[in-house]
């Protein structure tokens, strides 16, 4: 006679993330799900994120037959939940302002339980540009590294001919951490690294608010647990 396990009481989470909010004064940050992933994808087909004549991203992902950039979009973050666990994760925020989506930013762990180390990376659709919201995204996902996931060191890169992304960097305190020559679609072109400590980043003039980072996904993320 087959024996069946013992049931689990409670039974875990198994998906811890999809509760995690970060707030800011002016911006809400809370882990995708598939209604906001469609707000997203509607974002970007009516504003864009910027001119053809700019390529920004490392991977020229923005030149897909705009019929089937939103299916990109899904795929790649799909892709990531599926490959998501306590070796190697990412947080993918769906970013809104004044209640509409504006742009996505994401905080990557790998072996975070021994390297204690995040990468980021963002975008703002264009009628959300110019307002500084890129700066308040990342500092919510640096001060919630740092002060509650209990990382060490943060980085980050942009490619020549992206100065938003290189001023962000500065104002949080990043410092330069070398470069290195990459294939960007047809062309050659240098991208720039860089790297934060826990004692140097620029903090920003309020507090973070944070939901829904229970002990369940600490242990999924491999990071300090929540403090009571």
């Amino acid at each position: 006679m087959d024996v069946l396990p013992a049931p689990i009481d409670p039974v875990p989470d198994p998906w811890p993330m999809s509760g995690l909010t970060l707030r800011t004064p002016r911006l809400e940050l809370r882990v995708e799900d598939d209604a906001s992933v469609r707000e997203l994808i509607a974002a970007v087909h009516e504003s864009g994120i910027h001119p053809s004549s700019e390529m920004p991203f490392r991977v020229p992902w923005t030149r897909a037959d705009p019929r089937h950039l939103g299916r990109g979009i899904a795929q790649y973050v799909w892709s990531n939940r599926a490959k998501a666990s306590p070796d190697w994760w990412t947080l993918q925020f769906v970013v809104r302002a004044e209640g509409r989506v504006v742009g996505l930013q994401d905080v990557v762990g790998d072996r975070f339980g021994v390297r204690r180390e995040v990468a980021t990376g963002s975008y703002l659709v264009r009628r959300a540009q110019g307002r500084g919201y890129g700066t308040e995204m990342r500092a919510a996902v640096l001060a919630f590294a740092f002060d509650h996931l209990g990382a060490l060191v943060a980085r980050s890169e942009y490619v020549e001919g992206n100065p938003r992304s290189a001023a962000v960097s500065a104002r949080l305190g990043y410092r330069d951490d070398g470069t290195a020559t990459i294939d960007h679609g047809d062309a050659r072109v240098t991208e720039y690294r860089v790297l934060l400590t826990r004692e140097a980043f620029v903090r920003p003039g309020w507090r973070l608010g944070v939901d829904g980072f229970t002990a369940d996904l600490a242990g999924f993320l491999a990071a300090d647990p929540p403090v009571s």
